[in-house]
């Protein structure tokens, strides 16, 4: 029994169609059947059921299939340790890196389908046109976010902090709330920088922005370290990866949530899918989450 085989017969379960099954692997569709057919013949039982319509697992081929992609991904893991290279997963991020992103490039790089993540650096309208178009495997978008031409998951929420200016009037309070906050000093960056995350903002606030939107986060940042009636919003995780000695952060009263979100293409298997949602999920064991 060749691993090739049951690589093939794991992507016909996942695609149940012979064709789409070739396309993803890159070959014939004639070489899929027959390799379908050889490990049948090899296993004495029958793992689909075949007609002009549809394809679909027989119960031997449920029984088969958790087994298959237990074995391949062992053999991924012995690859590993072998000295081959992981198979690469392009992820698209921000360019701030935060202990979540860094805790599941470890999980990703140490999990049962093995992989050597490379972080690319893309705006939020462009990392979901790449995973469309199949130039990431993956990429993290946070806020309001639905779509028809990628898969969206929920993967995780982290809660949305005022940042303002260490000389602000509410910055000795242990927390504030968005009704304090004076409207005016409200500064956003243009919503085309991130549209979902702007809108998931827009939402949370009592009144509309009365101010024009300030650039990118890095020139609103800039300008709420500098003046000291200024704020505004970021998820707390993000504020993270772009500390100032100028700026700090507080926790809103009452507390606002923000979703954060995996996005795949929407080809790709299910079990990749729930094993990059799990990487990046909450877990309550996490010391510093």
């Amino acid at each position: 029994m060749e691993l090739r085989a049951l690589q093939y017969f794991v992507t016909v379960a996942e695609e149940l169609h012979f064709g789409r099954a070739a396309q993803r692997l890159g070959i014939v569709q004639p070489a899929v059947s027959q390799q379908i057919a050889r490990l049948e013949r090899e296993l004495g039982v029958r793992l689909l059921d075949r007609t002009s319509r549809r394809v679909r697992l027989t119960p031997a081929g449920e029984r088969v299939l958790a087994a298959a992609r237990r074995t391949l991904a062992a053999a991924a893991r012995v690859r590993v340790v072998a000295g081959e290279p992981a198979a690469v997963l392009r992820i698209g991020v921000a360019s701030c890196v935060t202990r979540r992103l860094d805790r599941a490039v470890g999980r990703l790089s140490a999990g049962e389908r093995p992989a050597e993540p490379k972080l690319v650096d893309l705006p939020v309208a462009a990392r979901l046109d790449a995973v469309r178009d199949g130039e990431l495997d993956l990429a993290l978008v946070r806020g309001a976010l639905t779509s028809s031409t990628v898969t969206v998951v929920r993967a995780w929420s982290e809660p949305l902090h005022a940042v303002l200016a260490r000389e602000h009037p509410a910055a000795r309070k242990p927390a504030v709330s968005l009704h304090d906050l004076d409207p005016y000093g409200l500064r956003l960056p243009a919503r085309d920088s991130d549209p979902p995350m702007h809108d998931a903002i827009l939402a949370a606030l009592p009144v509309p922005p009365l101010r024009p939107p300030a650039g990118d986060m890095l020139n609103v940042l800039f300008e709420v370290g500098r003046d000291t009636e200024s704020w505004t919003l970021m998820p707390a995780e993000q504020f993270d990866g772009s500390r100032s000695e100028r700026l700090l952060r507080m926790p809103l009263d009452p507390p606002v949530t923000v979703d954060g979100h995996v996005v795949t293409s929407l080809a790709t298997p299910e079990p990749c899918v729930a094993s990059y949602v799990a990487a990046f999920a909450d877990r309550t064991s996490a010391p510093d989450e």
